[in-house]
């Protein structure tokens, strides 16, 4: 998984094994500087418009790579640090329908001579390292380092995977290049007010704000929670609520823009649902680690993050009957006997306003407008 890859790079980097990196208990029942542009243009923010992908499985929004500019889709993932988008030799059906990256045709782009591997939940991306101008809103990155694809497993087709390509919005701790992201680096090279970005996930105006947060889409104020290891966007959730029940405190998450649904370790989850009555198991039938619960239950669930609770609208937990004219429906919190964390993904950050502070090394939730 892209977790593992994460823990290995984070290793290599640092020298040190992430606090994570752990094989669950017995109980589981299953940053360097950028190399700084020529010029210094006025630090500024850019707002990047997001499209929502296949009912709210993943966002895309543009940036260009290269000179002359050439536009790409990506998906903007804090759950990794890399950049990556298809590359001339990538000819299998996989990439049909991907924009092509050619560095060749590029004037800034400079061969790094190194190859990548990175992966990803279901799939994997394989190709060759260079670096090249990369712009988001009219914010330039120069040097910065990008991957080329020579492969696209299946979840990176275009049925599967309509961006094309990602872009990682973590540490440089877990970068498998070991290379400044791309925020990072707009920060070294002073192309931002200040070292944080913000998201609104939604069906309709979502939006990626660089250099800060956008006053027009939450109220209040923000509830912080600190970065506990700088590699992912690690925070500790003080706890999980169900129905009044509270199954589980204290436990590590990770907050995670690319991953669609909530993903924990497997006991935690079986704990999580038994304070849904009538929930069942349903990793044989809808899939592994899946929990279905009678359609016509309560489930009033709540996230507590820097001592407040945020909840998660039934429409967004609930991710509809396992067929058509069924009394079941299926949950988006997710079994994994590979984690000891939570990876909260967009089932819970559709529901705030929420913000990335590499100056302060924490994520912040605010209520959306």
């Amino acid at each position: 998984s892209k977790y593992q890859n994460g823990f290995a790079a984070y290793k290599a980097n640092t020298g040190e094994t992430h606090p994570l990196d752990v094989i669950p208990d017995s109980s589981d029942d299953s940053d360097s500087d950028s190399d700084d542009g020529t010029f210094v243009r006025r630090a500024t923010t850019g707002v990047v418009a997001l499209t929502d992908d296949n009912d709210g499985e993943l966002w895309q929004g543009p940036l260009t790579i290269g000179t002359p500019a050439k536009t790409f889709t990506v998906q903007f993932d804090t759950g990794s640090s890399d950049l990556f988008v298809a590359g001339p030799s990538c000819t299998s059906s996989n990439c049909k329908g991907h924009a092509i990256y050619n560095p060749k045709s590029s004037s800034t782009a400079v061969d790094v001579g190194k190859k990548f591997n990175l992966q990803y939940g279901s799939g994997n991306v394989q190709g060759e390292q260079y670096t090249d101008t990369v712009n988001i809103v009219g914010l330039t990155a120069t040097k910065q380092r990008l991957g080329a694809a020579s492969q696209y497993s299946s979840s990176f087709s275009t049925a599967n995977f309509p961006a094309d390509g990602l872009m990682g919005m973590a540490y440089q701790q877990i970068s498998v290049y070991n290379a400044p992201p791309v925020f990072q680096t707009l920060v070294a090279q002073k192309q931002i007010t200040a070292p944080v970005f913000s998201f609104k996930l939604s069906s309709s105006g979502a939006e990626l704000y660089l250099g800060g947060t956008d006053s027009d889409l939450y109220t209040g104020s923000f509830t912080y929670a600190p970065v506990t290891t700088q590699g992912y966007w690690q925070v500790n959730l003080d706890s999980i609520h169900v129905n009044g029940a509270t199954p589980l405190k204290n436990v590590a998450s990770i907050i995670d823009t690319g991953t669609t649904l909530i993903v924990a370790n497997a006991t935690q989850v079986k704990q999580f649902y038994a304070a849904i009555s009538g929930s069942k198991d349903a990793s044989s039938t809808v899939g592994e680690g899946y929990y279905t619960f009678p359609c016509s239950a309560t489930e009033n669930v709540s996230l507590t993050f820097g001592g407040k609770a945020f909840s998660i609208a039934s429409s967004l937990f609930n991710l509809g009957r396992v067929s058509s004219g069924s009394k079941d429906c299926v949950g988006a919190v997710v079994g994994s006997t590979g984690l000891s964390f939570w990876v909260v993904g967009d089932t819970f950050l559709q529901n705030v306003y929420s913000t990335f502070d590499l100056g302060n090394n924490r994520v912040g939730f605010a209520t959306l407008k």
